[in-house]
This record gives structure tokens, C-alpha cells and sequence, in this order.
């Protein structure tokens, strides 16, 4: 795995691929922010605007896209990508 940058800018939309990604490393950091703001009920748009860099005021489908599918994905890889779990554990 490589090492996960702490605040790295994302794609408009996040993997939807079947299997980890080199995306999906290097966004850990990203993805593990956008769980914990879910789980205080962050505002999606303040969300946007800290964790994916985004403008919801200027850009707001855009912004909304991104984290929904940067959410999606992050939901993803915690349950089934085993990415935060590690690959041994069940």
C-alpha cells in the first residue's frame, strides 16, 4: 500500500471499481474525514468545502457529486474493500 497523503485533492467522482485502487490509498485519509463528519452529521456542504476542497456555493452539483460518491466509497472500502480493516480480517 502506499503511503495515504494527508490532504490530497480528489477526482469529481471516487472509484466505483470492484477492487482497491491505488485512488483508494492514497485517499484513506480522506475517506476515514468523511466517515467520522458523517457520523457527527457534518454538514455535507462544509464537508465538501474542508475535506474535498470544493465550493458548494459556486459549484454546487459538482461539490454534492463528489461527496456522495467520495462517501459511497469510503463506506465501500471500510465494509468490503477491507482497506481500514486489513486484508486478514473478517
Amino acid at each position: 500500500m502506499t503511503k495515504p497523503q494527508l490532504d490530497p485533492d480528489v477526482a469529481y467522482v471516487a472509484p466505483n471499481e470492484p477492487a482497491l485502487t491505488a485512488y483508494d490509498e492514497q485517499h484513506v485519509v480522506t475517506y476515514i474525514r468523511l466517515l467520522q463528519a458523517e457520523s457527527e452529521r457534518a454538514d455535507w456542504r462544509e464537508v465538501a468545502r474542508v475535506v474535498l476542497h470544493m465550493d458548494p456555493e459556486r459549484e454546487p452539483d459538482r461539490a454534492r457529486t463528489a461527496y456522495q460518491s467520495h462517501l459511497a466509497r469510503a463506506k465501500w472500502v471500510t465494509e468490503q474493500g477491507r482497506l481500514l480493516r486489513g486484508a486478514g480480517s473478517t
